[in-house]
């Protein structure tokens, strides 16, 4: 087991981290950047490094910065958390040449998921379905426009690097093409430093649905069921669930199986999780694979009881795995509400700034990963999540309830949050009836409430504490 670990990371999942490895009896180092210095994670690890400015790039991206810090401070391991260079095959490969440990795959296996090309031509061997489109990256819009026309419209213009939505555009028409191609480029060159495009069909109103695996070393992969993460914004997650509903016995099993086959396939450790679009008819396709631990991993750990993030370390330290798919069961449901810094009645601006008063709730099945506390100063030079709300029922009706109470609980002021969109979306008669899919978001703001500022005006429960509007 590891002796040592350097958190390259920062926010909530810097802090879970440490926890993790404070209940395994591992040391932590955090690397920090200037904007982080008072930050949870930075107070509760065991030391903490400062590896650069606010800027990622001079920072967290900023790989020599980082491998200084984990070789200066003796650590034997690094773990990347999620995002930033979690999924960068190079920080990986130079831990391997240095005798650092990495807590997540191989090189390897981050470069053939990495490019999204490849990584459907990989799943396509080894048997999984995929959504009919280019096998290679489009080499000019000519190209496009050519392939556009024989698959059909509408098609998903995609970048070869690409995740989180960015380099991503719908085309409905030939006409369409030519533009969503350069703009898609243009997109995926400066959020991924590779401007190569792919298309495949487009999928009206699709379930998100992902499988979550574990795997060792020694090839022993087990799945922990499904998540449902439909519910997006700008195809950025907003709130997720487990286990997927309104999904039959029979297509769990399916998708949890191509999953492991998926897994086996590339010779993958430590947690990953395959993302797959499922349509109206129940048929599913891969669309791609993360390698790294996921925002809402929360959940699968409250349906199984299983801690991820100590069994991500374990597999990366070479342990064998304990479990055996029989061994896992799903028990009762969990929802995962993120929590963003965001002004929703401002199209979700996000926003940044100190927190004048934090106080999360608590109850039967509510947990909270956050790194927020009163005094808090969040930047504005990262993302805006503030923490993740979850909640765990004995089925899903009292998941959602627990949810309701939690977001009326949970008081941040300071700064404008997404709890006022969480609490009408719960409320909504789709929701509730588990009528999700990927374009539901989008109709639901459309659905609210414009006033004469052109301001969104959400009806949903706003708490009120000594005058001071919270949300």
């Amino acid at each position: 087991m590891f002796k040592k670990i350097l958190v390259a990371n920062r926010g909530e999942i810097a802090l879970r981290i440490v926890r993790a490895c404070e209940e395994l009896g591992i040391a932590t180092v955090v690397a920090y950047s200037e904007a982080d210095r008072d930050t949870l994670a930075v107070r509760l690890a065991d030391e903490a490094v400062c590896i650069g400015p606010a800027a990622p790039a001079r920072s967290y991206l900023h790989i020599p910065s980082i491998i200084s810090a984990a070789d200066m401070t003796g650590c034997d391991a690094l773990h990347p958390g999620y995002g930033f260079l979690s999924e960068n095959p190079y920080i990986a490969e130079i831990c391997e040449k240095m005798g650092i440990g990495f807590i997540g795959p191989s090189p390897n296996a981050i470069q053939m998921m990495a490019n999204k090309v490849e990584a459907r031509k990989l799943m396509r061997q080894a048997g999984l379905p995929i959504i009919p489109g280019t096998e290679e990256a489009l080499l000019n819009a000519d190209q496009a426009q050519a392939v556009g026309d024989e698959i059909g419209y509408p098609l998903l213009m995609k970048a070869v690097g690409g995740g989180g939505g960015r380099g991503m555009r719908v085309v409905n028409s030939s006409d369409e093409l030519i533009e969503a191609y350069n703009v898609a480029k243009s997109e995926a060159s400066l959020a991924f430093g590779n401007p190569d495009v792919y298309l495949e069909r487009y999928l009206y109103q699709p379930r998100h649905i992902e499988v979550q695996v574990l795997a060792d070393q020694a090839g022993n992969v087990v799945h922990l069921g499904t998540r449902d993460c439909s519910l997006q914004r700008r195809h950025q997650k907003i709130l997720e669930e487990a286990p997927a509903p309104g999904i039959s016995d029979r297509l769990a099993e399916r998708l949890g199986a191509a999953a492991v086959k998926g897994t086996k396939a590339i010779k993958y450790h430590t947690v990953g999780t395959f993302e797959f679009l499922v349509d109206e008819s129940g048929d599913f396709f891969f669309i791609e694979m993360n390698t790294r631990i996921q925002v809402e991993h929360g959940i699968s750990e409250m349906v199984t009881g299983i801690d991820l993030v100590k069994w991500q370390i374990r597999t990366a330290a070479g342990e064998t795995l304990t479990l055996k798919q029989k061994d896992i069961t799903i028990t009762g449901h969990a929802l995962e509400c993120r929590i963003n810094a965001e002004d929703v009645e401002r199209g979700f601006l996000p926003q940044g700034g100190p927190i004048e008063l934090f106080l999360a709730p608590g109850g039967p099945g509510v947990r909270v990963d956050s790194h927020l506390y009163s005094g808090y100063v969040a930047p504005s030079n990262y993302d805006s999540l503030l923490g993740k709300l979850m909640t765990w029922g004995k089925d899903r009706h009292e998941a959602i309830a627990r949810m309701k109470r939690a977001l009326k609980e949970c008081i941040i002021v300071g700064l404008p949050t997404t709890i006022p969109f969480h609490q009408g979306i719960l409320t909504d008669s789709r929701f509730v009836a588990g009528d999700v899919h990927t374009g539901l978001v989008a109709e639901w703001v459309a659905e609210q409430v414009i006033d004469s500022n052109g301001l969104l005006r959400v009806d949903a429960t706003v708490g009120r504490l000594n005058g001071k509007v919270t949300s």
